[in-house]
């Protein structure tokens, strides 16, 4: 079967999904960015529209899910967030998945499913049974033409023009190092550890608490004020707000601390020292019910046990090896003729990597552990946003080759052959 034939056309283009723990990426092949980009939580509620009573739930009650930005932050009884990925980034709820991709189907792309072939990218580190189910999934349920599943390491390496790279990917869940050799994961030298952006997250939450400083989540206020002579501002509670679950109160109180993170915290270059940073003006950062504090030592105190876990021994445990250790082992683990181009080749990619001096402090510390010799060189796509969607662009790069078009997985090959053929057409 001629697959460039049928899918190579430009009347009839490719689709691109790229679902993170943080955020699902869904658009067109051959666009610069994606149509969507929406929360991988979701807000789910039990259906109790044929229930009398909630003691008297099935087994097997239904749940509505609201999805999007728009719905997941509206305060509803017994709201819950959950999410299709775990940990890994694996998928684990398959009902939230699918209704994430019919919503992203209907409400962002405006096409149907049978009409296009699909490519997702998918961790590393994937497992077969997952790679199958969802093969079955897409063949099965959404009746695409074609499929593909690319690993995203590999995907986020094409889109910084690279066939061969060290992708050191730090997202929101996990912090990641995983080889790349001519366009193929040398899965025996991936490197990760379960920390990234919630850690950060983490720390300052711990900060905040062990400073008397409270997070209020912007629905539960009503209105505040700020009295002359008062230290903290007073602020009204909402009280028409339903009773949530603590997973949705804890994700609205995560969001403010992320923001507080991107905002305030910065990496110093080098281990912090106290000279280093005196005389440098502290930041002011305000918080929904209106207290407001300028940060100064603790912009870098906060983070810089990412790279010095001893700094902070309350938490050192936590890492097993540090944010650049994660980068050096990856590469030790490789082929000793490819370490000089592993180290010349990073490209950088996930949230994590965006805070500010990340990038300096992760070339000072991998320096300091490699041969004088031996140069280490970072790639990321330009743009806070690109390279967020590094593993999407790649996807969208790769499925407009024209050398591409007879890589895809059909319909009719899934019928002959079933869904174990996946790990023979997509390696």
């Amino acid at each position: 079967m001629n697959n460039s034939g049928v899918y190579g056309g430009d009347e009839v283009g490719a689709l691109v999904f790229d679902p993170g723990y943080g955020s699902f990426r869904a658009g067109f092949a051959g666009e610069d960015a994606p149509k969507a980009d929406i929360p991988s939580h979701v807000c789910s509620q039990l259906d109790l529209a044929d229930l009398m009573e909630v003691d008297s739930l099935p087994p097997n009650c239904k749940k509505k899910y609201f999805i999007g930005s728009n719905f997941i932050n509206v305060p509803r009884k017994d709201a819950e967030i959950e999410n299709f990925l775990n940990k890994d980034g694996l998928i684990e709820d398959w009902d939230i998945f699918e209704s994430m991709l019919n919503l992203v189907y209907k409400g962002y792309l405006f096409s149907q499913a049978e009409d296009h072939p699909v490519l997702i990218s998918e961790a590393s580190w994937n497992e077969n049974a997952h790679r199958e189910k969802l093969t079955e999934l897409i063949f099965e349920k959404f009746n695409v033409p074609a499929f593909f599943l690319a690993k995203s390491a590999v995907l986020s390496s094409f889109a910084n023009g690279k066939q061969t790279a060290l992708v050191y990917d730090s997202g929101v869940s996990q912090t990641s190092a995983v080889p790349v050799y001519d366009g193929y994961v040398l899965k025996n030298s991936i490197v990760r550890i379960p920390h990234g952006s919630q850690f950060v997250t983490k720390l300052c939450k711990k900060h905040f608490e062990d400073n008397n400083i409270e997070v209020i989540p912007t629905y539960l206020i009503a209105s505040k004020e700020q009295v002359k002579d008062k230290e903290k501002p007073i602020w009204t509670r909402n009280k028409n707000v339903p009773d949530v679950k603590s997973s949705w109160y804890n994700y609205q109180v995560d969001q403010i601390v992320d923001d507080f993170q991107t905002s305030v915290l910065q990496i110093l270059d080098e281990p912090f020292n106290k000279e280093a940073v005196d005389g440098v003006p502290p930041t002011l950062y305000e918080f929904p019910n209106g207290y407001n504090q300028k940060f100064a030592d603790e912009r870098y105190t906060i983070p810089e046990v990412l790279f010095n876990p001893k700094f902070n021994p309350t938490v050192s445990s936590d890492l097993s090896m540090t944010f650049a250790d994660v980068l050096v082992k990856s590469v030790q683990l490789t082929d000793v003729d490819s370490m000089p181009t592993l180290y010349n080749n990073v490209v950088l990619t996930g949230g994590t990597t965006l805070l500010t001096g990340f990038n300096d402090r992760l070339i000072a510390e991998v320096t300091k552990k490699i041969p004088q010799n031996v140069r280490v060189k970072l790639m990321y796509v330009k743009g806070t946003t690109e390279r967020r969607h590094s593993p999407w662009i790649g996807g969208s790069i790769l499925t407009s080759l024209g050398t591409f078009q007879r890589m895809w997985f059909s319909k009719q090959e899934y019928e002959d052959g079933g869904k174990a053929l996946i790990h023979r057409k997509c390696f």
